[in-house]
This record gives C-alpha cells, structure tokens and sequence, in this order.
C-alpha cells in the first residue's frame, strides 16, 4: 500500500513520498497526495459470468477486525457448554427467530435480518499474517503457520484486483485502506495488503488518518493557496512533458506507479466530490454520534462517504491503541482479560457502529448496491487461558455479510458445541473472495497479469457462496 503519512514514510519496494516527488523532477505545487489511482488495467479474463447476482454490487466495504474476533463474544454463542467454554456472557434474541447472538452485540441483533452471518470459516491457520494474507488475498500463504513480513512476491490483496480490475468510473480513487496499516506487534507490516505480483503501481491507497480528530484533514487534498485551476492545470501540463523522456528512459513498474502518481493527484484535487467526502464537518452531529466519536467509528464514516462519492472499495481497519505493540491483548488479540476488553471497548465500539453503519445505509438507499464484510484473519480458542484469555484459533470463526442484494437473516454453517470446528458448510477464504468478486462484477474465473506478464488465476478452487449469490 502507498502510505499518506510522514515524509519518509516507504512503500514496501523501498520508494519515500520524498524520493517519488524527486524522481518526478517537480513537487506537485506543494501538493503531497501519495496515491496510486487507477487506470484500466491489463487484464485477461474469461468468459463473462452469467447471473442474476454478478455485478450487484457497485462498491463494497470490508471492517477488518484485525487481531481476531472471539466467536463466542459475538456471533456464535455457546451457551450449553462448560463455563471455561462458554465464558460469563450470556446470548440473546435477535430480531431473526431462533437465532442468538452474544448479549455483547444487542444493536447488531437488532439489525440481525438485515445480515447473513458465516459461522463455519476456515484457515486452520493460527498466525496473524499467514492466515490473514489468505482471508486478504483468497490465496493461503506459502509459509504455511509462520508469521510472515510483507514482501513483493505477496499475492494482490482484494482490494489490489478490485483496484485493478473495476476502477471507479465516478472518482480518481477506486480502492481505498484506512486509517492505518496492519501489523503484529511490534509493528511488522502484513503480507498481502498491496498490489504483490501486480506490481506497486496497483497497491490500495493508504490513508494514515484520525477522522475523530478536531483536526482532521488529508495533506495534498485542496489547492494550495494562490493556485486556481487553470494554473493547476497548466503545471500538470509542464510535469507531463517534463517527464515524459525520463520515464521513457527509466521505464519500470516503479517509475509507472510514480507517473500515475503525478499524472492523476490532479485529478484528485480537482475532483469535488472527492474531495467533499473528507469534509466530515458535513455530517450532522447527531450522525457522528450515532457512529461514535472514536477512530473506528468515524472511519466507517469516512468509508461511507467515500462509497457515496464513487471509491469502489474501502478497508477498514481496526485501529490500534496508543501503545499497545508491546501488550499482549491488542486490538482483538485478547491472549488475556478477554472478557473484560470484550465487553469495556471491542464489543461496544463495534456494536454500536456496524449497526449504524447498516442502517445509515439502508435509510440512504446505498445498501442495496453495497457490498458489506466484516471479518477478522481467525477467531479466539474454544478454551479460556489461564490468563483469561482466548488464543488463536483458525480452524472456525464467524463473520458477517450484508448489502448487495443479499437475503439478510441467514446464517450459513455451523460450529460444533463449543466453537472449535465446523460441523457443516465450511467456507474457505477463497471462496469468500470469489462471492465478493462475483458481487463486483469481476469474474472469479479471470486472470491478472503479473509484472513478468505471466498470466496469474484471480482465484483457486473457488466457488462463490451460493447462499450470498444464488445457483
């Protein structure tokens, strides 16, 4: 991913902002927007998908719960089993009959028929990245259960394909990350959040953000003061042929993803409706308290006014805390006092803003034409620790979908007593990346061209879920 951060900031190749300005021979008029935006993409793909479902979806947003959620605090409930099983919370009625959730979630309950909820997923990986990259990219990593550092030959992340393959025709950004990267303690980045074989030039654009913030605004967004838009237009001009020699000299993906950069922030900062989707003032108070005035709350958001300004995809990450690359209950890694990060902080901040976000977007019209997934790299072990705590646990976890036409009230699959495997419907991470694919209208089935031009499937025996897409 391109980060919008501090100035020497890198890209996983190496590149600083500072350094792609100096090979561009120009500083963008004190524009500092570091992005990689879409242009068409080579690709080869297969026969067009036939279905009432492909292509339903204009735009998806993915809430990554990163650090992995406890299924049993959540969506999968397992009030029969022993306590050390179980754990202290209780489940409830959700406004779906004969359906549960953990009484930790009593906004999402109510918001239950509009949800389809998978209880049956599968890595039967227990590292952060590796199973992380396979929920990220659709492909399992080759190290297998090693935690492993991003690198260049990663495979593309979803939001990389989608990026490269369905570039937004309403806005110079088609695939967007914030507010922040993800990575294992100590702030080692994950493998297959970028464009991997596709090139740099197809990384997800990174937005390094508080959109809670007082404060909040993106660097290279508005024009600088004094520049009109002829003048803009006129500068981006002069780069162009400037460059252009140079670029013929030094041609590599990493001098392509440097032009685009150069060629297409323009577009960026003359777009205003792009622009518009970061002014977060625009939102009512009563909305962004209905979100929460938190990171993540205000970054879902964010995420939904970029989807109405035309951005294809946005990823959500879940932040990190001040400090807390050195604890060992991070994020939703909650290797001790699971019970009480679940219920003080994870479970109230997500509630309350993943069932805002679904009727926000029900009441506007967009969730109809929006694809919805909220997932984690695994779940939490069946067997409360000594410290209190889950552990990792890849072999069953759940996660939840919704928009996109898809039948809400569902849930698909099914955990045995006490959440530890699946006893029907296992869902694999490619399969989940083939239905977000089908949704978008790109082909499951297709190809993307590799930087050695070699062409590479988009998915591996993969099937998209036929209860979210239909026969």
């Amino acid at each position: 991913m391109l980060s919008l951060g501090s100035e020497t900031a890198r890209l996983c190749e190496g590149i600083t902002r500072r350094e792609m300005l100096r090979v561009g021979g120009l500083s963008l008029l004190g524009l500092s927007l570091p992005t990689l935006l879409r242009d068409q993409a080579r690709a080869v793909t297969a026969s067009t998908v036939q279905g009432a479902s492909f292509g339903r979806a204009k735009s998806c947003i993915i809430l990554f719960m990163g650090g992995g959620p406890p299924q049993h605090e959540t969506f999968d409930p397992k009030p029969d089993a022993p306590l050390e099983i179980r754990g202290e919370f209780r489940p409830i009625r959700t406004k779906v009959p004969g359906v549960q959730f953990c009484e930790l979630l009593p906004h999402t309950a109510q918001i239950a028929d509009r949800i389809t909820v998978i209880r049956s997923m599968t890595t039967d990986v227990n590292s952060h990245s590796a199973s992380g990259y396979w929920m990220l990219t659709g492909y399992p990593h080759p190290a297998g259960q090693a935690e492993t550092p991003a690198g260049p030959e990663d495979w593309p992340s979803l939001a990389a394909v989608v990026g490269q393959m369905k570039p937004s025709r309403r806005s110079p950004i088609s695939s967007v990350v914030l507010p922040e990267p993800i990575i294992n303690n100590p702030a080692i980045p994950w493998p297959g959040q970028g464009g991997g074989l596709m090139g740099p030039t197809w990384n997800p654009l990174l937005f390094k953000c508080d959109p809670s913030s007082a404060s909040f605004s993106i660097d290279g967004m508005n024009l600088p003061e004094g520049v009109t838009q002829l003048r803009l237009s006129e500068r981006a001009s002069l780069l162009k042929q400037l460059d252009r020699h140079f670029i013929q000299l030094a041609r590599s993906e990493q001098i392509n993803a440097v032009d685009r950069v150069q060629q297409q922030a323009f577009d960026v900062v003359q777009s205003g409706a792009t622009r518009a989707a970061f002014e977060m003032e625009r939102e009512s108070q009563a909305v962004r308290d209905r979100y929460g005035r938190h990171k993540f709350g205000q970054s879902v958001l964010l995420a939904r006014r970029m989807i109405e300004a035309g951005v294809r995809l946005v990823q959500v990450n879940w932040p990190r805390e001040p400090g807390d690359t050195t604890a060992n209950n991070p994020m939703w890694d909650t290797h001790s006092k699971n019970a009480e990060r679940a219920r003080n902080v994870l479970c109230p901040v997500f509630d309350g803003t993943f069932a805002t976000l679904i009727d926000d977007m029900h009441q506007r019209g967009l969730l109809e034409e929006t694809l919805v997934v909220v997932m984690g790299e695994f779940g939490r072990s069946p067997k409360i620790n000594a410290d209190g705590g889950r552990d990792h646990w890849g072999h069953c976890f759940s996660i939840a979908v919704a928009g996109a036409g898809i039948g809400g009230g569902q849930v698909i699959g099914a955990s045995d007593p006490q959440g530890a495997y699946p006893t029907s419907r296992p869902i694999r991470p490619q399969d989940l990346a083939a239905t977000i694919f089908h949704l978008l209208g790109i082909n499951p089935a297709g190809e993307f061209v590799d930087l050695l031009g070699r062409p590479r499937l988009l998915t591996s025996n993969a099937t998209p879920i036929r209860e979210l897409v239909g026969a």
